[in-house]
């Protein structure tokens, strides 16, 4: 489903200037995200989705935020994290599923002491006085997180110092944010902004995506941090602050609505019947939603000359509703059904995109939107094997690449204001 917001009070010309906001969503909302982008790659003319004006990603959006901010395009990622054909490294799943056995060492040693206080108390004290207080200390042998998210961070490190890439915000030609909250005080915490732009970027990815229970908080500068969502869905503001003229956003989590025409899995008739974890699934995606809602109309009142177009799965869409948010084995699946979905959405509000891209000097390819064939696979293939020395030089010649369109883009955009005031 896409939200088109246009903007209610058109600047004099558009300078072509572009952000991209993603939420987060887990493996498989990181999936649905990168179908997205590639839709919009493949299907929209003059956008390149590497040469935005400014990122900012949350938990599993911040992968694919860093990733385009360092030049790593949707064909890219598509090689791989769906059809594994990268020469740059290779995408195993097993790393974001390992068992947190230091953190589970560390909560458990400190459980023969617990028990001894217990013991003694029980002894000393019969009443039971201080008993609940002791029994209060055994929540804290409980494990933080289920998976160690240190593999995560090594695997990004890899990926961003390869090929020209850098794992520093303050290198990137871009503006890169990626949002996570600290756990101390329940603030938001902008990693590439004031003060936060020395950590590297893995790192601050890692913080990011540390969602509580599944994963423990990292550790920076002494202070704990999880999941950016927990404040924000989408955090669009750092974009919008940005003083784009176009922002783009992609939200995977919306609630299931049966009543659009959904179908749930077959012998499931009411959601209650899936138990807790559908239950919670529900409750989750219908807060998250609710609340990037509420910001998006806040949004459109206090930016209002900025066009907002934000692209999400239909409340009907069982596909991804019903598939678990860690099955590995459904990434080309959901990520093929997310460039099919979001072509759909394209194509079906193509007659109102039109004026709207048109005005960042972007247009709709039909022959894309209109080929029952597309797939996310078309347009991979397999690159050319490139050193790092290549690599590099192909970076530099991009850089000039990227100069000179956007001359010619704003040359254009000069033109139609010319025409449109002689018109007028």
């Amino acid at each position: 489903m896409l939200v088109l917001q246009p903007a209610r009070k058109r600047r004099p010309r558009s300078e072509g200037r572009i952000g991209l906001a993603i939420a987060g969503g887990g493996p498989i909302g990181g999936m649905y995200e990168l179908g997205a982008l590639r839709a919009l790659d493949r299907a929209v003319e003059g956008l390149d989705l590497t040469r935005l004006e400014v990122y900012v990603g949350v938990s599993s959006g911040a992968f694919l935020a860093a990733g385009l901010a360092n030049r790593l395009d949707t064909a890219g990622m598509c090689r791989i994290f769906i059809t594994g054909d990268s020469d740059e490294v290779r995408f195993r799943p097993e790393i974001f599923l390992r068992p947190a056995f230091l953190e589970y060492f560390r909560r458990a040693s400190a459980l023969p002491r617990i028990a001894f206080d217990w013991w003694k108390d029980l002894v000393t004290d019969p009443s039971g006085a201080r008993l609940s207080e002791v029994v209060g200390r055994f929540g804290g042998v409980i494990p933080t997180g289920l998976f160690d998210n240190r593999g995560i961070e090594e695997f990004l490190r890899k990926v961003f110092t390869i090929r020209g890439r850098s794992n520093d915000f303050r290198e990137l030609g871009a503006k890169l944010t990626v949002v996570a909250v600290d756990l101390d005080s329940g603030a938001a915490v902008r990693f590439g902004g004031p003060g936060w732009d020395d950590v590297p970027i893995s790192l601050a990815v890692q913080a990011s995506s540390a969602l509580p229970g599944l994963y423990p908080p990292v550790d920076i500068r002494g202070h704990h941090f999880v999941d950016g969502a927990l404040r924000r869905t989408m955090h669009a503001s750092v974009v919008l602050d940005h003083g784009v003229d176009l922002m783009l956003g992609i939200n995977p989590f919306v609630p299931f609505n049966a009543s659009r025409g959904g179908r749930p899995p077959e012998g499931l008739d009411k959601l209650a019947e899936g138990g807790l974890p559908v239950v919670l699934s529900q409750t989750f995606r219908t807060l998250l939603q609710s609340r990037m809602r509420v910001g998006l109309d806040k949004y459109a009142r206090q930016y209002p000359d900025v066009d907002q177009l934000v692209f999400e799965p239909n409340e009907d869409d069982g596909e991804m509703f019903f598939t678990n948010v860690f099955s590995y084995s459904s990434r080309q699946r959901v990520c093929e059904h997310a460039f099919r979905a979001t072509l759909a959405d394209l194509r079906r509000r193509r007659t109102e995109l039109a004026p709207v891209l048109a005005r960042h000097g972007l247009s709709l390819r039909d022959e894309v939107l209109d080929d029952p064939h597309a797939s996310i696979l078309d347009g991979i293939g397999r690159p050319p094997r490139r050193t790092e020395t290549t690599a590099k030089l192909q970076r530099a010649l991009d850089d000039v690449e990227a100069v000179l369109h956007a001359r010619r883009r704003r040359a254009r955009a000069a033109a139609r204001h010319r025409r449109d005031l002689t018109s007028a």
